[in-house]
């Protein structure tokens, strides 16, 4: 309730509590409420990374469950996107052509995405970002910390977002 409360201020926080205790939906609400208050906006309002593919995977499967349940997929008010490596050739295609309003990553492909030609209006459909979300942030160490926080700092100025809540958990 407290992460919650914070999100609405627009403050950047961390949350930590222990496993299963309901820290992504601290996150997914504050995003999911901002998107249907925002609607008009087109393009990627919250980008979510993860340090694994199975927890992008493990998490995509939960937000379907929350957010698309008892839909029909013309019904969808609100669109995410898993893009991993391990999304295959023609769904990057899809992603790129009609970006979600949210996508679930790992901080290796966010670094490729702003890196590749052929992503940069991947990149450009997230002009209107509002959050960035770091789950499991205590995974990030030593270098790859480094790494991280470098490519939050490249997030911010290839987008221009200096006023994005950044979260973690």
């Amino acid at each position: 309730t407290e992460a919650i409360k914070i999100a609405q201020t627009g403050h950047s926080y961390v949350l930590t509590t222990g496993t299963g205790s309901g820290k992504s939906l601290a996150y997914i609400i504050p995003i999911v409420n901002a998107i249907l208050c925002g609607r008009q906006s087109k393009g990627i309002k919250a980008i979510i990374i993860y340090p694994m593919n199975a927890l992008a995977n493990s998490q995509f499967g939960e937000l379907e469950k929350f957010i698309h349940y008892g839909f029909s997929k013309d019904e969808y008010a609100i669109r995410f996107a898993k893009y991993t490596g391990e999304v295959k050739e023609e769904q990057r295609k899809a992603i790129i052509q009609n970006p979600p309003d949210i996508l679930l990553t790992n901080y290796v492909m966010l670094e490729l995405i702003l890196t590749r030609p052929e992503e940069r209006e991947l990149i450009r459909s997230a002009n209107n970002l509002q959050f960035l979300v770091l789950d499991e942030l205590h995974s990030y160490r030593g270098r790859q910390g480094a790494d991280v926080s470098f490519l939050v700092r490249r997030v911010r100025e290839s987008l221009g977002a200096f006023q994005l809540q950044c979260i973690g958990t």
